[in-house]
């Protein structure tokens, strides 16, 4: 049995299981989530953009995903990677969920998936399409492990070795995205091209390549994930949250809530569990 610390919430029936990755991974990992449901209710959520490129590990049932791409036809997957999405998409579950779900940064996911992450945009994928036929030995023996702090061993084990082989963004890239997420979306993608001296053209095509959204697209989803963890803390007003935001003003909140939530604030804030924006907020490193 590991002897790795593993912390444990409940939250009703859903059940979490928490440890941090090994040292070497925290730069792109923060956590390690394990989850299991003890009733078997089926479920709905919508999906949010976020700063990170999602890996579901699955133990339990498949799980039906609706990604941003109108043209798509909802998909079940077992274990799959979300990459960057610059829109809403939504999930539908028969129940019994059981897994393990890693936040990756997208240039974390650049350097352990070893693929483009422009290739994943808007789209989920599966696991095993991507890291190859390791994947369903790996997800048997996560099955199989005594212990959440086992199946984090072996994750670490895992992820350790796609970490040794894998692609090193670029340091104009890397520069580029830690500017952008330390103002959450707030500096100007000329400033960025200036910062690391790149033309802005050469620096959104390297930046679409490696982080999965352009460096303008990028700024949107960071702004939109600020103003949706305001939203879960209480702020005050909208108006609050649009000026801290570094929105024009509420209407143009309201905008990019449609085009990236597919709803407004108040139906985002009314329409979904106080948990699920609390989740959603803690994605932030």
């Amino acid at each position: 049995m590991s002897d790795r610390p593993v912390r444990f919430e409940s939250h009703g029936d859903f059940r979490l299981a928490e440890s941090r990755p090994h040292a070497a991974l925290r730069p792109f990992l923060n956590m390690y989530e394990g989850y299991w449901e003890s009733r078997v209710v089926p479920s709905r959520m919508r999906t949010l953009p976020t700063r990170h490129t999602v890996i579901i590990v699955n133990l339990g049932p498949p799980l039906l995903l609706h990604v941003p791409d109108p043209a798509a036809r909802p998909t079940a997957y077992d274990s799959f990677i979300a990459g960057m999405h610059d829109g809403h998409g939504m999930y539908e579950h028969e129940g019994g969920q059981r897994g393990i779900q890693l936040d990756v940064t997208p240039l974390g996911a650049y350097t352990l998936l070893g693929v483009p992450m422009g290739h994943l945009t808007n789209l989920a994928v599966d696991l095993a399409d991507v890291l190859g036929p390791e994947v369903p030995a790996l997800v048997d023996r996560l099955q199989e492990a005594p212990s959440w702090g086992d199946r984090f061993d072996l994750l670490d084990a895992f992820l350790l070795r796609r970490l040794e082989v894998g692609p090193s963004p670029d340091p104009e890239v890397r520069e580029a995205w830690r500017l952008l997420t330390s103002t959450d979306g707030q500096t100007p993608v000329a400033v960025l091209a200036g910062e690391v001296g790149w033309s802005r053209k050469h620096l959104t095509h390297r930046f679409k390549e490696q982080v999965g959204l352009s460096p303008k697209v990028m700024a949107r989803v960071l702004r939109f994930q600020r103003a949706v963890e305001l939203m879960s803390r209480g702020v005050p007003s909208w108006v609050d949250i649009a000026i801290t935001c570094g929105y024009y003003d509420q209407a143009h909140l309201n905008r990019e809530f449609r085009a990236l939530a597919g709803c407004t604030p108040t139906e985002l804030l009314t329409g979904q569990a106080p948990e699920y924006l609390t989740t959603t907020a803690r994605m932030a490193p």
